[in-house]
């Protein structure tokens, strides 16, 4: 039995001697074989929603949308040593683990394009990243009661959203993804009631442990989601409280490791496909367990790491995409993190209830000189649901981010014709250090009042004198534009037999209609305004 015991441990040391750790790593594809049978017919591929956010915005299907190519997927997990633990469409490549022998093997593959060991050391021409652990500091959720309403306010007139909430825009039809670390008790704490009576908790998944129950992991997605869809009654209202919601779980707190970037791109391209508009991530990546897989500064240019590259790809499908700069201000580590430094992500600063900017919040600019953060909110002493139920103070750019994801799907809610790049440029414009942008600060803080005021200014000047409508094929909801001098519009939408199937008053402040209801098939709508009748076919899928 001895022999045996020391000629296994022989064995192992034999094997790590030789390489055989394992290890972490993306491999890509050349192609996908079935690209033009699924770019043929998107619904294969996407939601109707998702459809119709395209349609809206003029943005094409391309490769990026088709799945990874199942066989390709089979071949690679029947290959000895390899286990793969995640997929991402739109950058063509699966995650995997196996030893270095074993993952180089699969460029013998005629499919594989290429491999990107987490290790850049393993990586032709790569170096190792330094070794030293940077201690990465989390959001200190030192919660104290305090029931003071009127200092709860503070996060959300810091930034005037309150003003979108008095012009009716408090989230309505819009949907937004939360990808945090967790979500216990939002289904039986009441701060989250209102938004479970009224359904607007749309479903969710934890891709950690691919599960469908999605109220477990961690509180901290709890607390993120609070502050945007928390609401109780004269003392805490979140920032967009009529919104709809998905919940995805990306983050394993119990270890910071390279597949957590790719489980948050799986999510965001199920975000996508789903027809989400705006993404909230209070999560950023710069340090691993294992000290190989460490980020450098360098690295932090928008185009490096694998969850970045995903984020620009999430953008250009047509949503926005918000994210907590980082909590690294007053450590030796003091930059953002992935994904913040994302050209188009808009990353979001601390400040404190002064607008005083927060000593933790992680400082720009990204490596190749861009300004992050972009702008900033409440993130120092703001008011969240705590991990009791109860209604407490936090610290994190973890908070300050998702007060600036339901402001801006208000805004969004409110111009729905302005596309994602014009929504966060309007906002980073409103910053109230525009002009001189800080290495901390970005932007500053945004004023979505100014934003509001220019937008409907502009929209009163590019109106017309007739009515129009989008998208048609209609699927659920229809969004109208108004023509000038009209707050109203008289809706009949009769089908094709002459039966009136919908008599309804719509009004400027809220210019969408639901109608899911309806059958399939081909309408007449008749739009009545100012004394005057347009008829417009529409087309119901």
């Amino acid at each position: 039995m001895k022999i045996k015991l020391l000629s296994f441990f022989f064995l192992i040391v034999s094997n790590i001697l030789l390489g055989q750790t394992i290890e972490d790593a993306w491999v890509y594809f050349n192609d996908k074989p079935n690209e033009s049978t699924y770019l043929a017919s998107p619904i294969a591929m996407l939601t109707q929603r998702s459809i119709d956010r395209r349609t809206r915005y003029n943005i094409p299907f391309d490769s990026k949308d088709v799945p990874v190519e199942l066989s390709y997927i089979n071949q690679i997990k029947s290959q000895a040593g390899i286990t793969v633990l995640a997929k991402s469409k739109w950058l063509n490549a699966l995650h995997i683990q196996g030893t270095q022998v074993d993952i180089n093997n699969l460029l013998n593959l005629t499919f594989v394009a290429s491999i990107d060991f987490a290790d850049k050391s393993l990586n032709a021409g790569g170096k190792r990243l330094l070794k030293n652990k940077i201690v990465q500091k989390t959001d200190k959720l030192d919660f104290t009661t305090n029931f003071n309403y009127g200092n709860a306010t503070n996060q959300i007139q810091m930034i005037k959203g309150d003003v979108l909430h008095q012009n009716n825009f408090t989230g309505q039809g819009m949907e937004i993804a939360i990808i945090d670390a967790g979500f216990p008790n939002v289904d039986t704490y009441a701060a989250f009631q209102r938004i479970r009576d009224n359904n607007q908790i749309l479903g969710g998944y934890d891709f950690v442990n691919r599960s469908t129950n999605f109220y477990t992991g961690h509180y901290h997605g709890m607390a993120v989601l609070s502050t945007i869809a928390g609401y109780v009654d004269n003392q805490f209202v979140g920032t967009a409280p009529d919104a709809k919601f998905y919940l995805f779980i990306s983050e394993d707190d119990s270890q910071e490791t390279p597949l957590e970037e790719s489980l948050w791109v799986e999510a965001a391209e199920k975000a996508d496909s789903l027809g989400v508009d705006v993404i909230n991530t209070s999560l950023g990546y710069t340090t691993f367990d294992n000290p190989n897989y460490n980020y450098t500064y360098s690295d932090m240019d928008g185009k490096t790491t694998f969850i970045s590259r995903g984020a620009e790809i999430a953008f250009s499908r047509g949503m926005i995409l918000v994210n907590a700069a980082g909590n690294e201000g007053s450590s030796s580590w003091h930059y953002i993190s992935a994904p913040a430094d994302a050209t188009s992500v808009l990353s979001i600063g601390a400040v404190d209830a002064t607008g005083t900017i927060a000593s933790f919040s992680s400082f720009g600019p990204t490596s190749d000189g861009r300004i992050k953060p972009d702008v900033d909110a409440q993130g120092a002493n703001v008011y969240i649901i705590s991990n009791t139920g109860s209604i407490a103070t936090s610290n994190g750019t973890s908070f300050a981010s998702p007060i600036m994801t339901g402001a801006i799907t208000c805004l969004w809610e409110a111009f729905p014709q302005k596309t994602n790049a014009e929504i966060i440029q309007r906002v980073k414009e409103s910053g109230s250090l525009y002009s001189s942008p800080t290495a901390q600060e970005g932007y500053g803080i945004p004023n979505f009042e100014s934003v509001y005021n220019i937008l409907n200014i502009e929209q009163l000047e590019n109106e017309t004198d007739n009515p129009t409508i989008f998208p048609n094929p209609i699927k659920d909801n229809i969004n109208f534009k108004f023509p000038k001098n009209s707050d109203k519009i008289e809706i009949t939408i009769v089908n094709l037999l002459g039966k009136t199937m919908v008599h309804q008053l719509i009004f400027k402040g809220r210019p969408v209609m639901n109608i899911s209801y309806l059958s399939t098939g081909l309408y007449m709508m008749q739009l009545s305004y100012n004394n005057k009748v347009t008829t417009i076919k529409m087309l119901k899928n």
